[in-house]
């Protein structure tokens, strides 16, 4: 059994080398288990029936107990180059009922992880040791393992509904409800707690107390188990058959069983907190030169039309995707599975335009481009017939604007990113308008297609202003509330007269760098106001205004810019 060419995956803020066997069985293997591909293959272990037999243990009876299930084992694998290992494979239990969970407040709130987030679980907890003293010593969780061969769902014991929850919080990686799911952890020497207790090298009292002390210290590191029992507790045993202790006389141990390990509330929030917060410090110096690290191998710097992307695609959707910036650590922010299906709230009657709130606690508006639509405007007016001539930017022109505006000191939202669906989506010959898939043919992804395609959706994602980026990296906190200018004269907080000053103000700005909305209206500008309620001004005294809308704007000539300037300074204020 072969296997075909690996990709790396990351799921849950793991990086996975991801092979799907030439059988059709999946292997994920993690950082720890990587260098050890060649032993955690499954014919080393699993596939060869009469090997498994002979060199497998059943381990209900033992380390993990689980009232005779069976599901879990030590396996001695086959040599490879003079070497076998000792493994632990686990059938995971996620979407199943927890046995004697109706005897328990605690369980009955519970659910299985599934085997995704036990892992990440897992290394986040092996990771803490990094921020505060002490250690909580672990197995190293190695692979996940996913047969091919699929089964009734009766047969699995998992429940319909549980596994749907589940599925909606695994957008990064497809779970399938009829697949079995096995984890491979190393193994620990030694026994637990229990059979310590049982052999004499533990008191009942000392055994409840080591109990107690591992719940403890994993509560101090932001962690629990909702079902912690001696049982996930492994001690060494000395020669003589006492349990070894450190010279101050405590009892060293390790935790075994993670699938119902879960963050404590304090920790969650921080996590999200702290993610946030790495999130718009990145963002404040995406362009720079020190956030260009190494790229993983699933992604690429290209630049298109001056502005610098991360490009890759989104393995979940087959669509690809744009990440402005040279910093590859945010692309993952904008996957569509972190924003997609998040509760979102539209912002238009007329426009595809949307505020959401990502899985990562990040703020987005996310718009549907029109770019290859033919206006829907009237050709005998002289105004609407520029629209007509000149046709939607494609997001590239958008983001590339915004970048130039912002450079010549005219405030703009933020560009984040562009993704390319992956469903094709035709449109009718009447309504469409090819001149910018024209003008794009010669903008390529690094596969070689064409980064602008006719049979294919595009969705420009910004910022969602409450503050500028420099600002929110130093304090994500204070909010700006954003409203547009049109919006704020229909509330009554910005004059008829202030709100015609501001119009023909940004048309002089944007002229002056040689730059025309060809529809400025008064909701492609914003304001923002400061916690106070007040207007945050500019250094002339004027409310600060913000470009938010790109799709009609224009670069122009030496010779149109004078005309339209001269133009401007006639009309009345």
């Amino acid at each position: 059994m072969t296997s075909s060419d690996s990709e790396t995956v990351r799921i849950f803020g793991i990086e996975y080398r991801h092979t799907v066997l030439s059988n059709g069985d999946d292997l994920y293997l993690t950082p720890y288990g990587q260098p050890l591909e060649d032993w955690l293959h499954p014919r080393n272990y699993w596939t060869d029936k009469e090997w498994f037999s002979e060199h497998s243990t059943g381990l209900f009876g033992r380390q993990w107990r689980y009232g005779g299930t069976g599901t879990l084992y030590r396996v001695h694998t086959r040599p490879v180059r003079g070497r076998s290992l000792d493994i632990v494979l686990k059938w995971n239990r996620m979407g199943q009922d927890i046995p004697g969970a109706h005897e328990s407040e605690t369980l009955l709130q519970a659910a299985f992880n599934s085997p995704y987030e036990e892992f990440a679980l897992v290394s986040e907890l092996r990771q803490s040791r990094f921020e505060s003293p002490g250690r909580i010593l672990t197995k190293r969780p190695l692979a996940i393992y996913v047969p091919a061969r699929k089964m009734p769902l009766w047969q699995s014991a998992r429940k319909q509904h549980k596994m749907r929850t589940i599925q909606r919080n695994h957008l990064d990686v497809d779970l399938d409800m009829r697949r079995n799911y096995a984890v491979i952890y190393e193994w620990i020497k030694g026994v637990d707690a229990i059979e310590a207790k049982d052999r004499g090298a533990l008191t009942e009292w000392e055994m409840r107390a080591l109990t107690m002390q591992a719940d403890k210290e994993l509560r101090a590191k932001g962690f629990l188990v909702k079902d912690h029992k001696p049982q996930h507790i492994i001690v060494r045993l000395r020669r003589d058959g006492r349990v070894l202790r450190d010279r101050h006389g405590r009892i060293p141990y390790a935790l075994i069983d993670f699938e119902l390990l879960v963050r404590t509330p304090e920790r969650e929030d921080v996590v999200r907190k702290a993610k946030r917060k790495e999130y718009l410090k990145r963002q404040a110096h995406r362009f720079e030169d020190k956030m260009a690290i190494d790229l993983p191998p699933h992604l690429n710097r290209v630049s298109i039309l001056g502005v610098d992307y991360i490009y890759g695609t989104a393995a979940s959707t087959n669509g690809e995707l744009w990440v402005v910036g040279k910093d590859p650590t945010l692309f993952d922010y904008f996957l569509p599975e972190r924003w997609e299906r998040s509760r979102r709230t539209k912002l238009s009657v007329l426009d595809e335009i949307y505020h959401t709130t990502t899985r990562d606690n990040v703020q987005l508006v996310w718009k549907l481009s029109r770019v290859g639509q033919d206006p829907y405007v009237d050709p005998f007016r002289q105004d609407e017939k520029r629209i007509l001539e000149y046709g939607y930017n494609s997001p590239f022109e958008e983001f590339a604007l915004s970048l130039y505006l912002s450079r010549q000191g005219i405030p703009t939202t933020y560009p984040r990113a562009i993704y390319m669906t992956g469903h094709s989506s035709i449109m009718s010959d009447s309504l469409s308008d090819s001149r910018h898939y024209e003008s794009h043919k010669h903008l390529r992804t690094p596969s070689g297609e064409r980064i602008l395609r006719a049979d294919r959706d595009y969705i420009a994602i910004w910022g969602y202003f409450n503050k500028p980026d420099e600002m929110l990296a130093v304090e994500d906190g204070d909010y700006y509330r954003s409203v547009d200018a049109l919006q704020a004269h229909r509330q009554g907080i910005l004059t008829e007269d202030l709100y015609l000053k501001l119009m023909k103000r940004t048309r002089r700005r944007l002229l002056a760098v040689g730059i025309e909305d060809l529809n400025l209206r008064g909701n492609h500008i914003m304001l923002s106001l400061d916690s106070a309620g007040f207007f945050v001004r500019d250094e002339d005294g004027f409310p600060e205004t913000r470009i938010c809308s790109y799709e009609l704007l224009r670069r122009l000539d030496q010779a149109t810019q004078a005309n339209l300037m001269q133009t401007i300074e006639q009309e009345q204020p």
